[in-house]
């Protein structure tokens, strides 16, 4: 499926949960943009000695690295949240943002999903009315409430607390979006098949949630 940036703006701004199956456009084209952001990571990391990440920083890393695409980890967090496409503009503003107040940091395979658990969670209390528990986000990204309570305080102490986003922030945001998939000519998304066990899930309902550690 071809994401143009006209359709990527009309499901930012006027998405509708009548069809569950519908997973917003923004997860692909931000799982896209991370990927590539880890790849040239990866690139710069094997030129580099030692690593880059300072200890405040290396909070957001795992023991190993999940054996989780990025496109599958963010359908995942939609899946079970149902967390609106502006969530996930308004992540990804906070990922920027933290990126740029520390640059001895580099987003990577260890550190990617935790980064966005956090960053998504912080972002839904900024949009939406209601929300969910820490302790429901833990067992949706992976990890224990224990955790996920640490690495919220980290990140806001990380960042100064600077969590406001106002409209012309936000627009501006969904502009680079657009350029990002008009750049690339259109993004082509290949739909994959689920598992049976996410099938299952999806049948069942929200209420149980498929187990995953990171």
């Amino acid at each position: 499926m071809a994401i143009s940036p006209r359709k990527l703006r009309y499901d930012v701004y006027s998405y509708s949960y009548q069809n569950d199956s519908n997973t917003p456009l923004v997860i692909s084209v931000l799982a896209s943009l991370i990927n590539r952001t880890l790849a040239r990571n990866e690139r710069i990391g094997r030129k580099c000695v030692a690593g880059m990440s300072g200890s405040k920083t290396m909070v957001f890393d795992c023991h190993e690295t999940p054996d989780m695409t990025i496109q599958s980890y963010l359908e995942r967090i939609f899946r079970y949240t149902r967390a609106g496409p502006s969530v996930y503009v308004v992540a990804y503003v906070y990922i920027d943002r933290f990126c740029r107040s520390h640059p001895e940091f580099r987003i990577t395979g260890r550190n990617v999903h935790r980064l966005l658990i956090t960053t998504i969670m912080l972002a839904s209390k900024y949009v939406e009315d209601m929300n969910y528990r820490n302790s429901y986000f833990a067992r949706v990204g992976g990890i224990t409430t224990k955790e996920m309570n640490s690495l919220e305080l980290d990140f806001l102490f990380l960042m100064n607390f600077k969590m406001h986003v106002n409209v012309s922030v936000f627009e501006s945001y969904c502009c680079h979006l657009e350029r990002e998939v008009s750049i690339g000519g259109g993004y082509h998304i290949e739909k994959t098949l689920r598992c049976a066990e996410e099938i299952k899930s999806r049948q069942r309902g929200f209420n149980q949630i498929t187990r995953i550690t990171l």
